[in-house]
């Protein structure tokens, strides 16, 4: 288990906070190294831990999932976020995006799919929960955006339908057939094509413009 991606979860509720902890370390390549009930705590344990990964509710008392993320990607860069919810409200799932999260999963969801979130976000990917998908590209149809500055190829539509599923790079390369450092040139490619900042908002505008 040394080679484990390391996790910190965050989240008020005991009987839930065990259930996702068992999930977690259920898994060979997962390992909860800290766990927080509150949003302070929560920022002080990933500013200690430094984790792969992150797991935060969005309602947290003291500082709530959403502010915890923003305030945590500054003292912890190279975290990666999977937020939980306990309800769809759009407003709360735009506002987690904002905030710069990896990964979304309702706590309703079959412990797989948490559990894929978790290990999308570890793997550098994005991973949208069915129902939340749904909900971002209903909701950001209407938001302004740049355009594409030219059309995907064929093989970069492939490899961003990868991201959007939560594939990382390595897996990518062995899913194409191709290297690593060809997927991440289509990365980069992709990136500046749909003027994204990084592979999860580029899966949300793929998500948006219906690009996969």
């Amino acid at each position: 288990m040394s080679d484990a991606r390391t996790v910190v979860l965050v989240e008020d509720h005991a009987l839930t906070r065990a259930g996702l902890r068992a999930v977690l370390d259920g898994e060979a390549d997962l390992r909860v190294v800290a766990e927080a009930v509150d949003g302070p705590s929560g920022l002080a344990a990933i500013e200690t831990h430094r984790p792969a990964v992150a797991v935060v509710d969005i309602g947290l008392p003291g500082i709530d999932g959403i502010e915890l993320v923003r305030r945590a990607r500054i003292v912890a860069p190279l975290t990666r976020f999977a937020i939980l919810t306990v309800n769809d409200l759009e407003s709360e799932i735009l506002a987690a995006l904002g905030a710069g999260a990896d990964a979304y999963s309702l706590k309703t969801s079959p412990p797989e799919r948490i559990v894929a979130a978790v290990r999308a976000a570890a793997d550098g990917g994005a991973y949208f929960d069915p129902a939340i998908a749904g909900i971002v590209m209903s909701n950001l149809g209407a938001m302004p955006s740049r355009p594409v500055v030219s059309p995907l190829t064929p093989r970069e539509t492939e490899v961003l339908r990868l991201i959007a599923s939560g594939t990382g790079n390595a897996e990518i390369a062995k899913a194409l057939h191709i290297g690593l450092g060809t997927v991440k040139g289509h990365i980069r490619d992709i990136l500046e094509k749909l003027a994204a900042a990084d592979r999860t908002q580029a899966a949300v505008v793929a998500l948006r413009r219906g690009l996969i």
